[in-house]
């Protein structure tokens, strides 16, 4: 079966990353579900390099990943900004810290974990 399998977790985490790049597209779309798709996804890509690990990992790195990439947006490095500024280094780094993106990803990754556990692995 191809759940729990890294092919799964890589098709999934395409899918994702495809879903957030059209969330930014669509004006109708609200800002936020572009962040908590982004959090989806570093779950779901932590899932395939971690394909068996514990429960407190497959929380904390993801948390972890999305935490520190909102608080790198504190530095304001020349070369960060200037990486930043191009499509691909906004996407992946962002703009601005927002105490809101974290509320996101918390609330991204926690209602990953739940499908992933309830519905993904039955």
């Amino acid at each position: 079966m191809l759940r729990n399998t890294r092919i799964f977790y890589f098709l999934i985490t395409l899918l994702v990353v495809l879903l957030g790049i059209l969330s930014r597209k669509i004006n109708a779309i609200p800002l936020f579900i572009g962040d908590i798709l982004y959090a989806v996804m570093v779950y779901f890509g932590c899932r395939l390099l971690f394909i068996n690990g514990s429960n407190l990992k497959k929380i904390i790195f993801p948390l972890l990943f999305c935490y520190l990439i909102e608080l790198q947006q504190l530095y304001n490095a020349e070369w960060l900004v200037a990486i930043r500024n191009t499509p691909l280094g906004h996407y992946a780094l962002g703009q601005g810290f927002l105490w809101s993106d974290l509320v996101c990803y918390t609330l991204g990754i926690v209602m990953t974990v739940l499908i992933d556990c309830k519905i993904l692995r039955r």
